[in-house]
């Protein structure tokens, strides 16, 4: 069977139609994809552990107790201001250090006396009463 001019220009048409169509979704893909699609911030955020915030914070409020010391000093501040102001933020200290003592005291990060390698129990030294 041969083919006829107006099939040959048919089968052009139809793939030059698929052609415009593809391009056109993929157009519509990448438009979709970079304007619709938000980001999540926390993925370009660089990946902080629990502990590095509460150093963190800690940091911070020992920074915050120098500067009131100094603000102290210059008279900035009456006596019994400087004295709330400074037992809130070492009372959050308190806090904080806590927080991390209780996140570094897990198993895998303290290192085992000898004692506890061998199985034995340290003395618990004098009591009280006795």
């Amino acid at each position: 069977m041969a083919l006829n001019p107006t099939m040959i220009g048919a089968i052009a048409v139809n793939i030059d139609t698929l052609a415009v169509v593809a391009c056109v979704a993929l157009t519509a893909a990448v438009l979709i994809f970079v304007f619709m699609i938000q980001p999540d911030p926390a993925d370009s955020a660089p990946h902080r552990s629990h502990l590095d915030q509460l150093m963190e914070r800690r940091d911070i409020i020992y920074d915050n107790l120098r500067d009131l010391k100094f603000e102290y000093r210059t008279g900035k501040f009456a006596e019994e201001d400087y004295e709330q102001m400074k037992q809130t933020l070492e009372a959050e200290a308190a806090l904080v250090l806590a927080e991390i003592e209780r996140v570094t005291e897990s198993p895998g990060m303290l290192p085992r006396s000898d004692a506890a390698v061998r199985g034995r129990a340290v003395p618990a030294g004098p009591r009280a009463g006795n």
